[in-house]
């Protein structure tokens, strides 16, 4: 009986010291497996010696594989290189810095054995995420949720298993941003998750800055909804229909010849409507720098070797 094939796609980033004990902990959790896998690794313009290590580790083991892109694209288009490369019955993307726990493979595989086209997995906090994390992760959900057209259940993280169907759907996408949390909801199929507490990083530090969350939440929310325009018309709508009310006292002053004070609230005001303007001519803007980006039609990743 044939095996089945599995590949592990894991985007690296500045992970030369978690390279050799993720190989080592993925392959013990999977001894035994009736599957043919490999581990691909996708380098996404690392600046330490993470491709270095990578090429050592891959010259005398036949499991890992690497792509090394030309650049930093970016965790999302470095998951896109790895999953346009890849051609097996069932993909698991997944971190390289060990919080997401190699232990949990297995589990992930047994639940596509159950007949699931995907198998989520869902982040408990514990003491090992700072409470910074678990706060802007709790309102990067709530957020999100409430703006996007789609629901992300909190704790969700791009440590997943998809199979082939899913692999074939997502290659043929073709978009500037890709936001895969908001495209495995998308894509429908049958889904189930688990749960699992994440262990501590292994060495290194988080990729993700606060500037870098807030980009990632609002690409998330312009990927999935057009809200944002529509509150941009509603507030322009308000305000006008508010400033209606303005129109009797007018009459009242010109009627009685009683002087129109107050040049510090005009002032005020101007800079307070000048303020909201400005604010929907930036929601406006984003929408269209994605537009414009997209008819750019420039790659999501450059290659620049592969093994």
């Amino acid at each position: 009986m044939k095996n089945n094939s599995l590949s592990i796609v894991i985007p690296a980033h500045n992970e030369e010291d978690n390279i050799s004990i993720i190989v080592d902990n993925i392959i013990s959790s999977l001894i035994g497996i009736n599957y043919d896998y490999y581990i691909l690794f996708i380098d996404d313009g690392s600046t330490d010696f993470t491709l270095k290590k990578l090429k050592e580790i891959s010259s005398v083991n036949s499991l890992v594989k690497y792509i090394s892109l030309s650049r930093n694209f970016g965790h999302q288009n470095a998951l896109k290189a790895g999953l346009d490369f890849v051609n097996t019955d069932i993909v698991i993307m997944m971190d390289a810095d060990m919080q997401h726990p190699p232990s949990l493979l297995i589990d992930l595989i047994r639940g596509h054995e159950m007949g699931f086209n995907i198998v989520n997995t869902l982040r408990k906090d514990n003491y090992n995420v700072s409470f910074f994390k678990r706060l802007t992760s709790k309102w990067f959900y709530i957020v999100i949720n409430k703006m996007a057209e789609i629901e992300i259940d909190p704790g969700s993280a791009d440590f997943r298993l998809i199979d082939n169907k899913v692999l074939a759907v997502l290659k043929g996408l073709d978009e500037t941003e890709f936001f895969y949390r908001g495209l495995i909801k998308w894509v429908g199929f049958s889904q189930t998750t688990i749960d699992y507490y994440p262990n501590s990083r292994f060495s290194g530090v988080s990729k993700y800055s606060l500037n870098k969350m807030l980009k990632f939440a609002i690409g998330g929310i312009l990927a999935f909804s057009n809200k944002p325009l529509y509150f941009a018309a509603y507030l322009g709508l308000f305000f006008s229909v508010t400033s209606l009310f303005y129109v009797p006292y007018i009459f009242y002053a010109f009627i009685t010849g009683k002087e129109v004070d107050g040049w510090a609230s005009i002032v005020a005001s101007i800079a307070f409507f000048g303020g909201i303007i400005l604010l929907i001519l930036g929601i406006i803007g984003l929408y269209i720098s994605r537009i414009f980006d997209q008819g750019k039609k420039r790659p999501n990743y450059i290659i620049k070797e592969n093994n």
